[in-house]
């Protein structure tokens, strides 16, 4: 009898020892789930990740990525960039009509611009003042220069010249005192058109760039990306008062206080010119150089082919080898990518009866138009077919009348242009009462704020959640068989 029980004890403890260790065990398989958890997560929570993984262009690229500084270039599909595609440290090549970018070596990297800064001058100046307008070369304008920067043509205080004449003195010859002296005429001071100038990139979009100045020269804060360039130069030859100065050869310039008589200025782009073989490039139009010790050579390029539009970057360039580089870019472009027309393809949101909800509000397709401007860049080959669209309702303010919303298109996952969806000239039905359009509008914010979290229902949650489940339960139980077997 004493043997027997002393066999109970014995089957008891190796009872009681085998429970915790499944309760260790239990602890350690779920403390490793957790910290795996945190891990897969942390990626969404912390921004630091996402400024370490860039992905650079907006069509055509496999596996572009920008990890702690360190830049490869990109895939396209069918095509593979060379390496020794351009030896300028950046560069770039947009279509100027969809927004796409086509290539790009380190294009989100920042450098200082230089006189390519002279190009969102001049935006500024035409949106903002008439050509007719007379500009007066103030001594701030005169003085606010770097000692060995240079005067072009000997401006001298109290010289006055119409906007435009000025503008010509800006981008083909690329006067600093010239900029300084558009920027007063324009803001005031220099001080406040950089406000300007900095609102104005914001307004385009740009997010790696800041302007110390109006001229390009050194700034403590001045840089500026590629992308970010190229988003620039495309609003600003999208504007043909700019592009049509930019484009000149040469100009006539009025009389001066050092120059008695008119003189004739030439632009410095040499691809523009057709004497300057090897540089030269018939499709190009217009364009802005620029050169810093610390910014190297810059060039922005702007060309036409066969009805396509596209624009160049150069970033920390070398001497005459950025022209090459711009010159290759543009060649890129034009030879492996198409335009199609949007509104000449897309059917949906404008034929049929099914009704098109938009922010809210209903519209019959026979209500709507897509802008014909819109365009969308795919490689040679593609067709509208290959890509995919979706309808964003939350557009830009700088928009075409009537715009309600814009279809954005995406071939293999990249961005490659869109176009904008109209209401014609009819009144819109809203069809959701107050109250609706407000839980409706809480719970898009909601779903948006959930997003931005970085919170998805994921394996790994579930994998967790069954971890718990089975520990928890089979610790209840261990502790009730316990309990059962002390009684």
């Amino acid at each position: 009898m004493g043997k027997k029980r002393m066999q109970t004890e014995h089957n008891h403890s190796k009872l009681r020892c085998y429970r915790w260790l499944f309760l260790l065990a239990g602890f350690i398989v779920t403390s490793a789930f957790v910290s795996l958890f945190c891990f897969c997560t942390s990626s969404a929570l912390v921004p630091g990740n996402i400024k370490e993984t860039r992905y650079y262009c907006s069509v055509g690229i496999e596996a572009a990525a920008r990890i702690q500084g360190k830049a490869r270039l990109e895939k396209y599909p069918g095509k593979t960039g060379s390496n020794k595609l351009i030896k300028a440290k950046a560069g770039i090549v947009m279509d100027a009509d969809s927004g796409a970018v086509l290539y790009g070596k380190n294009i989100d990297k920042t450098y200082p611009p230089a006189s390519i800064t002279k190009l969102l001058t001049a935006l500024i100046v035409i949106e903002n003042s008439g050509l007719d307008g007379m500009v007066n070369y103030t001594k701030s304008a005169m003085s606010n220069v770097e000692a060995d920067s240079g005067n072009r043509f000997d401006m001298e205080e109290g010289d006055l010249m119409l906007v435009r004449d000025a503008l010509h003195l800006l981008l083909l010859q690329s006067s600093n005192q010239a900029a300084n002296a558009l920027a007063e005429h324009v803001a005031g001071s220099n001080k406040a058109f950089v406000e300007m100038m900095n609102q104005k990139i914001a307004a385009l979009g740009c997010v790696s760039s800041h302007f110390d100045n109006p001229s390009g020269l050194n700034g403590d804060t001045q840089y500026v990306s590629a992308r970010d360039m190229a988003v620039i130069a495309r609003a600003a030859f999208a504007n043909p008062q700019l592009l049509e100065i930019s484009s000149a050869l040469k100009y006539k310039m009025p009389a001066t206080i050092n120059n008695p008589k008119p003189f004739i200025i030439s632009t410095e782009h040499r691809m523009l010119k057709k004497e300057e073989v090897p540089y030269y490039y018939k499709s190009a139009k217009a364009g802005k150089t620029g050169y810093l010790i610390k910014a190297g050579n810059t060039l922005v390029t702007y060309a036409e082919q066969d009805g396509k539009k596209l624009i160049s970057v150069i970033l920390k360039g070398s001497p005459y080898q950025y022209f090459l580089d711009g010159k290759a870019l543009l060649e890129f472009g034009f030879d492996n990518f198409d335009n199609i027309n949007v509104a000449e393809q897309e059917r949906e949101y404008v034929t049929g009866d099914a009704s098109v909800e938009i922010g809210g509000k209903s519209y019959l397709p026979s209500d709507l138009e897509i802008d014909r401007s819109g365009v969308v860049t795919v490689p040679k080959g593609s067709t509208f077919a290959d890509l995919k669209h979706s309808l964003v309702t939350e557009i830009s303010t700088e928009h075409p009348e009537q715009s309600v919303a814009f279809i954005q298109y995406t071939y293999k996952g990249y961005k490659v242009g869109g176009a904008y969806l109209k209401a014609k000239d009819v009144p819109e039905t809203d069809t959701q009462p107050e109250s609706t359009k407000l839980e409706s509008e809480m719970k898009s914010e909601g779903q948006a704020r959930k997003k931005e979290k970085g919170f998805p229902i994921s394996p790994v949650w579930l994998i967790l959640l069954l971890v718990l489940a089975v520990f928890g339960g089979g610790s209840a139980y261990l502790i009730y068989s316990g309990k059962r077997d002390g009684r």
